[in-house]
């Protein structure tokens, strides 16, 4: 046996409760891990809540990190003590979780347990998203919403390592403090963004905007791009964008809009593995720092839930067994 969290219904956060649950069997080609650490998200609201159906009983998590306990048959890559993490497990606010060989992400030894169970889903968003859905160069002004969440900390410093100019949003004053530290150029507030970004590039607007914030930032996003620029919706921590009009694309400036998903930029181990093994490097050499801004027993996971959707968090939040 094993405790988990499960939530019986979708509704908010006092729907997560800790239960005693049977303990997973590996199947062909999967690994028992024993989770270290498990990240929290916002898909794993949404799925909670109901926006996104999900079948219950219903235990969320993604991500997590861990120590491989048991291989099914024709694992070959994995052996039982290996350390791994991965962004695409199931079930993994719990003891025990069931990865499968070719979704999981060997762990350097550079590495702790919090850090791994921090960094792949963010990380590896962060990687696809500059490299791959807009790829970042030197000299490009680029827009980043939630500047001190968890992916925007790791993206401001990617992006400075490769040479952009950053702008990113934030709320608070201690939030503007986090996202300077990690490099940004300049931190403004929500409100009025569009203008400010205007005048801090001379009218002529950002290369390319990653918005994870979705309803409430949408329509200033599109306003903050250059001719041919790019809105990369890539979440909607504010709500769905209501429907759109593509004629607004063409209006503004011959604009582009993406809305990625991280499962289409993982489209085999090849790809996996070279997003993983830069941001872990990365992590483990000290050139990446990954913030972690709240620990939570796993008995907690409501609490942490109500903490995100309420933005209190700064950083990765995760949940300890």
């Amino acid at each position: 046996m094993m405790h988990a969290i499960v939530a019986r219904q979708a509704g908010g956060p006092e729907v997560l409760e800790l239960d005693e649950t049977a303990r997973p069997v590996p199947g062909p080609g999967q690994l028992l891990v024993k989770v270290a650490a498990a990240g929290v998200n916002f898909i794993d609201t949404y799925k909670r809540s109901g926006v996104y159906k999900v079948s219950y009983p219903f235990t969320p998590g993604t991500e997590a990190a861990g120590t491989v306990e048991e291989v099914g048959d024709a694992v070959t890559g994995f052996a039982p003590g290996d350390r791994v993490a991965t962004a695409e497990g199931v079930d993994c606010y719990a003891g025990y979780a069931l990865v499968d060989e070719d979704k999981a992400l060997p762990v350097p030894d550079g590495l702790d347990d919090f850090t791994a169970a921090a960094l792949p889903l963010q990380g590896v968003t962060a990687h696809y998203l500059i490299n791959s859905t807009f790829k970042v160069e030197s000299g490009h002004t680029v827009l980043l919403h939630a500047g001190a969440g968890g992916v925007g900390l790791l993206m401001i410093q990617l992006l400075k390592a490769r040479g952009a100019n950053v702008i990113t949003t934030v709320s608070t004053d201690a939030k503007e403090q986090l996202a300077r530290e990690a490099g940004a150029d300049h931190v403004l507030r929500y409100d009025g963004f569009a203008d400010r970004v205007r005048d801090l590039t001379n009218g002529t607007g950002a290369d390319v905007v990653y918005d994870g914030v979705g309803k409430d930032t949408f329509d200033a996003s599109m306003a903050s791009l250059r001719i041919r620029g790019m809105l990369v919706l890539f979440g909607a921590a504010s709500g769905p964008v209501p429907p759109f009009d593509p004629q607004r694309l063409n209006a503004g400036g011959s604009l582009y809009l993406t809305r990625p998903t991280m499962g289409h930029y993982l489209r085999d181990a090849r790809e996996r593995r070279w997003r993983s093994d830069e941001v872990f490097a990365a992590a483990a050499e000290g050139s990446l720092k990954v913030r972690i801004g709240a620990r939570y027993p796993l008995g907690e996971a409501s609490r942490a839930h109500e903490d995100l959707e309420q933005r209190r968090t700064t950083g990765k939040v995760i949940l300890v067994p």
